[in-house]
């Protein structure tokens, strides 16, 4: 995963995006659809109809950086919602970037088992 400055907020896109757009198209849905700064130097994650590709946009302080991603198999899990935002943690997005289901990740041991 990339190292993000402390404070850096993760804000995920609800609904579908046109994975064609690029810095641009993507910057400028922060602005109009989120209601956000593409150069507060926080992550906006962004995922395709198929559910298969993301993107990421995020403003380092000297230019904007995307980075895009396809899983050969699965889907990335996203929100039901067709608008608005949900943000996440640091952790739940390096799930989401391996394809771990990071609304619901699960423990490999119980509290109390001794393990």
């Amino acid at each position: 995963m990339i190292g993000l400055p402390a404070g850096t907020r993760i804000w995920l896109a609800a609904g579908v995006t046109d994975m064609r757009a690029g810095f641009n198209g993507l910057a400028a849905k922060v602005e109009t659809a989120l209601a956000e700064d593409p150069f507060s130097g926080h992550v906006f994650v962004f995922r395709g109809r198929r559910g298969d590709m993301i993107k990421l946009l995020w403003w380092t302080g000297d230019g904007l950086c995307l980075l895009a991603k396809r899983l050969e198999r699965g889907r990335f899990i996203w929100p039901q919602a067709s608008s608005g935002t949900v943000t996440l943690s640091q952790a739940q997005l390096s799930m989401l970037l391996e394809g771990i289901d990071w609304r619901r990740p699960e423990r490999t041991w119980t509290p109390g088992s001794g393990l």
